[in-house]
């Protein structure tokens, strides 16, 4: 069996930050997980990728194409349309390995996930190919501190969970750039109360909210009803952190179930003489 998570989410929510992290802790714990670039638009990261789409193709070539001319976000949706349509190629570079751990680093383009078709195909074709794969989510904590922020986050990633249909998980990043007092106010966020949210909204000046308060409420029963979006704060600079996330992943996805159980001799007891 083989596993793959696929990191995805906005641009500059740290997902190339996240699988450098993982790889040196998988190093320091003496795991091996390596990293897949399927960003063509990347220009360097921490890491070094074992599998690179810029070597099928280049956000550029798509840019720079008298025929395509296309601009840098539909220069990215093409590339990774185009690296469907080769997928033989990400399969060869792949390899055959068993046990293999992938981080694939995607790129930041938001409707690749949301509502597009091209990253879904690109699921099921590592699922064919023996993967159980989970979709890592992240978003910039920086940016869901308030009732408004929040529920915008949290209804981008219900569309990612129904678009991509796989087992799935939220992760809060930069968690270490926080201030004392935003921490704090993150509790709030981390088990929400879309009541308490709509709350914040209504005590603010907002025309929006005033024009729109029925939708609005309309958004905090969908995420109170049906329960299915949490997010799991990640420090990476707490090691006890990084472990937890890793280990929730791994438990989603299985890693370590097949593995043989380990069996340690122990000498019998001594029998103990009878004094009668």
């Amino acid at each position: 069996m083989r596993f793959a998570q696929l990191v995805i989410g906005p641009a500059g929510c740290g997902k190339s930050t996240y699988c450098s992290t993982l790889v040196q802790h998988g190093t320091d714990t003496n795991r091996n997980i390596e990293v897949v670039n399927l960003d063509p638009a990347a220009e360097h990261f921490d890491y070094t990728p074992s599998v690179d789409i810029r070597d099928l193709i280049n956000v550029d070539d798509a840019m720079d194409d008298e025929e395509l001319r296309f601009g840098p976000n539909g220069g990215l949706v093409f590339c990774i349309e185009y690296l469907v349509e080769n997928a033989d190629w990400l399969r060869e570079q792949l390899g055959d390995g068993d046990d293999d751990y992938i981080l694939f680093d995607c790129p930041g383009q938001i409707e690749l996930y949301t509502h597009l078709t091209a990253m879904r195909n690109l699921v099921g074709l590592l699922q064919n190919w023996g993967y159980n794969v989970c979709s890592v989510f992240l978003v910039d904590v920086q940016f869901m501190v308030d009732g408004a922020k929040f529920l915008s986050g949290t209804m981008a990633a219900l569309s990612v969970m129904v678009n991509l249909e796989l087992p799935h998980l939220n992760v809060l990043s930069k968690m270490d750039l926080l201030s004392k007092g935003a921490k704090k106010q993150l509790e709030r966020f981390l088990e929400p109360d879309p009541h308490s949210l709509l709350g914040d909204l209504e005590n603010t000046s907002s025309k929006w909210y005033t024009r729109h308060r029925q939708l609005s409420e309309a958004v905090g029963r969908l995420i109170e009803d049906y329960s299915l979006v949490r997010f799991y704060p990640l420090n990476i600079k707490d090691e006890e952190s990084i472990a937890d996330i890793l280990m929730t992943i791994d438990n989603i996805i299985q890693y370590g179930e097949d593995a043989d159980v380990k069996v340690k001799d122990f000498d019998p007891p001594e029998e103990q003489e009878d004094d009668d």
